[in-house]
């Protein structure tokens, strides 16, 4: 009933910060605790899913402040996932979700891990001289969303940055395609169409910048994003590939900031969680968690001249109940 931090085995901020966003969502933790436990000593050792739900069992048992997330760690290490190194959330959050993913043995909790959290889109190629069109439907866990622009200047909300990811792009140059009808290279229109959103929905904030210098850098600008969001407001008719009953369905409130303070090389996680049950935020930071307000988390907005400062990374926000 109260929120338990984990201890920093050593430079484990990033996953303790997402387990903690994964054992906080009561959507995940309903999926886990329905898991078949492996039969063996040394396969529950390597079952991701069965040692998440070992360290849930020890975290809602234990009266302590903070319980150790050794064995689970151990666990994912045998899956060549590195300890004592520094992890960028967005790949961990992948890696994770893929281990409990492989590792699901009933085929309807695999279905419902995947419903829970997998974004549908459809991608779209058409040439601007002719008719000939290409449609893919592919999934994605995250939508990656710049928080700059083609000219690289800065994205100032969410709202523009999801409206600059689904805007359509213009191939053109050496980045034209063959076209089948026209039977040469042509310049194209690309876009994207939001096809579905799940009841858990990820938003990741490109905030590493990658040079072809092979520089690094943070972009710690100020980027605001609301506690609710509702899609059918922020995307055009045309960026949409879905039906009325589907868009009536994209309400979200905010769940779960992960945010990150420092630089590339040197860096810190923590996550800031509203509780499903109490409906109060909370500040997990390693072992420690406390009690936080909305304008806390407005906090991680970023600010330019402050690039040590907490930036949010990924955002977490939940479907909300139908009207």
């Amino acid at each position: 009933t109260e929120a338990i931090g984990l201890y920093n085995l050593g430079q484990s901020c990033c996953l303790n910060s997402l387990l903690q966003v994964f054992l906080m969502n009561m959507h995940f933790t309903g999926i886990l605790r329905r898991i078949t436990v492996p039969s063996s000593p040394a396969q529950r050792r390597k079952n991701v899913p069965y040692q998440m739900l070992l360290l849930l069992e020890k975290m809602q048992c234990g009266k302590r402040k903070a319980v150790c997330p050794t064995e689970l760690a151990c666990c994912l290490s045998l899956h060549r996932v590195q300890l004592f190194v520094q992890h960028d959330a967005a790949q961990l959050f992948l890696t994770l979700w893929n281990l409990l993913k492989e590792q699901m043995k009933k085929p309807e909790l695999v279905e419902k891990l995947s419903d829970l959290y997998t974004i549908s889109i459809q991608e779209h190629l058409a040439c601007q001289k002719c008719s000939f069109e290409i449609k893919r439907n592919s999934t994605m866990l995250t939508l990656p969303l710049p928080v700059l622009d083609a000219s690289s200047h800065r994205l100032k909300t969410l709202k523009d940055c999801l409206q600059y990811f689904f805007h359509p792009e213009e191939l053109t140059g050496q980045n034209m395609c063959f076209c089948q009808q026209c039977g040469r290279k042509m310049p194209f229109l690309q876009s994207m169409k939001l096809v579905h959103l799940p009841q858990t929905l990820t938003l990741h904030l490109k905030r590493f910048c990658f040079e072809a210098s092979s520089r690094t850098y943070k972009l710690s600008h100020y980027l605001s994003f609301p506690q609710d969001l509702d899609f059918s407001e922020v995307l055009t008719e045309s960026q949409c590939q879905a039906d009325d009953s589907e868009k009536a369905a994209w309400r979200y409130e905010l769940f779960a900031v992960v945010a990150h303070s420092g630089s590339i090389s040197f860096g810190h996680y923590c996550a800031y969680i509203r509780s499903l049950t109490e409906c109060k935020w909370y500040c997990f930071n390693d072992s420690e968690v406390c009690q936080v307000s909305w304008d806390d988390v407005k906090c991680t907005y970023g600010h330019s001249s402050r690039n040590w400062r907490e930036t949010a990374y990924l955002l977490i926000y939940m479907k909300k109940p139908p009207q």
